[in-house]
C-alpha cells in the first residue's frame, strides 16, 4: 500500500494533532490491511478500502477519539462492508469458482497460529459461507479480539445483538473448519510428499496423499483455462494434477502457510495452496486468474 500522499494528507499538514493523526494511522496500517483483507479475500479492495480509512480517518478530530486503534478499526469494518456486498454480486456472475486473492506473507505470519489460520485459503473460504456481517463479527471478535461493544459500533448493531451472531457465526465456522489448527509444519509435510509424487509421476504416491474425498477447486476467472466446477475424489485430483508441468514449481509462504507457485518461463502461472486434515491434503486451491496474482511478486505484512 502507497504512504498516504500529500493531497490526501492536506487536511492534517498543519502539524500538532495533524502528525499524531497520521502516525497513529502509519503505525496500525498493517493491521488495517488484514481486517479488511479477512473481511474481503481480496487484497487490491482491501488495499482500496485502507485507502478509504485514510480519506475519514484525516477529518477526524481527534479530541473526540479514546482508543485509536479502535476507532481505525470500526472504519476499515464499515467500508469493507459496502464493499463486501457489491463483491458479492460480482461473485455471483463470476466465471467458475472463486478463490480469495493469494498473498505471499512474511514468515513472521507463521509464528502466530491463529493469525495464520485465520488467513489460510481454506478458513477465507469458511468465511465466504457467512453473511457480511457474521463474517465482520466472528472476524473482529476471533480474530482481533475487540470486545462487544467495540464491535457494535463497528457493525451498527446493539453489543446484545453482536453476542448472538458471534455464537451463530463461531457455531457455523466450527462445522466447516478443519477439525484441528494444523501447523505449517504439518502442511509443508503434505505438501512436500505431494509435490515428490507429481514430479515423479508416481500416482500410488499421489492417491496416498490426497484424502478419498478431496476437492480440488481452479480460479481462472474467465481469463485462463480451468476447471468451471470443483474436481471432487482422488482419482478424478490425481487425473488433473497428472497434467501439470511440474518443471518450475516452487515453494512459498501463502496466506501464512507453505504452498506451491508454479513458474514456467520464470512467470507466475498458478499458486496452489492446500488444506491438510490428518495428514492427508483434502484441499487444493489453485488460483491462475492473472488479476490475483499481482501481489505474489513481494512480500505483504500481516498484523493483529
Amino acid at each position: 500500500m502507497s504512504e498516504p500522499t500529500t493531497g490526501t494528507a492536506e487536511p492534517l499538514a498543519r502539524g500538532g494533532r495533524a502528525d499524531e493523526a497520521t502516525e497513529a494511522f502509519v503505525r496500525h496500517r498493517n493491521l488495517l490491511f488484514t481486517v479488511a483483507y479477512e473481511l474481503l479475500g481480496s487484497a487490491a479492495d482491501a488495499e482500496d478500502v485502507v485507502q478509504e480509512t485514510w480519506l475519514r480517518w484525516a477529518g477526524v478530530d481527534l479530541d473526540t477519539v479514546r482508543d485509536q486503534r479502535a476507532y481505525l478499526v470500526r472504519i476499515t469494518t464499515r467500508q469493507a462492508l459496502t464493499r463486501l456486498r457489491t463483491l458479492g454480486r460480482r461473485k455471483e456472475s463470476y466465471v467458475g469458482p472463486w478463490l480469495p486473492e493469494p498473498l505471499l506473507t512474511a514468515p513472521d505470519v507463521a509464528e502466530d497460529v491463529a493469525l495464520a489460520d485465520s488467513v489460510s485459503m481454506a478458513m477465507l473460504l469458511v468465511l465466504e459461507t457467512l453473511t457480511p456481517t457474521e463474517r465482520a463479527v466472528f472476524v473482529l471478535r476471533e480474530v482481533f479480539d475487540l470486545g462487544y461493544d467495540e464491535i457494535a459500533e463497528a457493525v451498527d448493531k446493539n453489543p446484545a445483538a453482536v453476542r448472538q451472531i458471534a455464537h451463530r457465526a463461531r457455531a457455523h465456522v466450527a462445522a466447516r473448519r478443519p477439525r484441528d489448527v494444523v501447523s505449517p509444519a504439518e502442511t509443508r509435510a503434505a505438501l512436500e510428499a505431494f509435490q515428490r509424487a507429481v514430479e515423479t509421476g508416481d500416482l500410488q504416491r499421489l492417491l496416498d496423499i490426497l484424502a478419498p474425498d478431496v476437492v480440488l477447486l481452479t480460479d481462472g476467472g474467465g481469463v485462463v483455462q480451468a476447471a468451471l466446477e470443483p474436481v471432487l475424489g482422488a482419482d478424478r485430483v490425481a487425473h488433473v494434477l497428472g497434467r501439470i508441468s511440474t518443471a518450475s514449481l516452487l515453494p512459498a509462504q501463502v496466506n501464512g502457510y507453505p504452498a506451491l507457485i508454479l513458474r514456467p518461463g520464470g512467470r507466475i502461472d498458478t499458486v496452489m495452496a492446500v488444506r491438510v486434515d490428518d495428514g492427508r491434503i483434502t484441499g487444493l486451491y489453485a488460483v491462475r486468474n492473472p488479476e490475483k496474482l499481482a501481489r505474489v511478486e513481494r512480500e505483504i505484512t500481516l498484523r493483529r
